[in-house]
C-alpha cells in the first residue's frame, strides 16, 4: 500500500488500485492488499491538486464474500 501511496503522491496510478464506487469518477480510489491471510483496505482521494488524503485504512474482518465489514463502512 505505501508504494501504491507513493505513487500517487507522484502523481501517478498504481495498477492495483481502483476507482471506489458511488463517488463518480477517479477521484476516489481504493487499494486492497492481501497480508499473511488477512485482508487491508486504503481509501485515499486525489481531488486536491498535490495533496493526498488517506480517508480511511482498515482491516477486512468480513467471512462472507467481499463484503465491507459494516462497522467499517459506517466511518467512511
Amino acid at each position: 500500500m505505501g508504494l501504491a501511496i507513493n505513487d500517487a503522491q507522484n502523481g501517478e496510478e498504481h495498477p492495483r488500485a481502483k476507482a471506489l464506487k458511488g463517488f463518480g469518477g477517479r477521484s476516489v480510489l481504493e487499494l486492497v492488499d492481501d497480508d499473511d491471510g488477512n485482508t487491508y483496505r486504503a481509501v485515499y482521494t486525489v481531488r486536491f491538486t498535490g495533496v493526498v488524503y488517506v480517508l480511511h485504512a482498515f482491516q477486512k474482518k468480513s467471512k462472507k464474500g467481499i463484503a465491507t465489514p459494516r462497522r467499517a463502512a459506517v466511518q467512511l
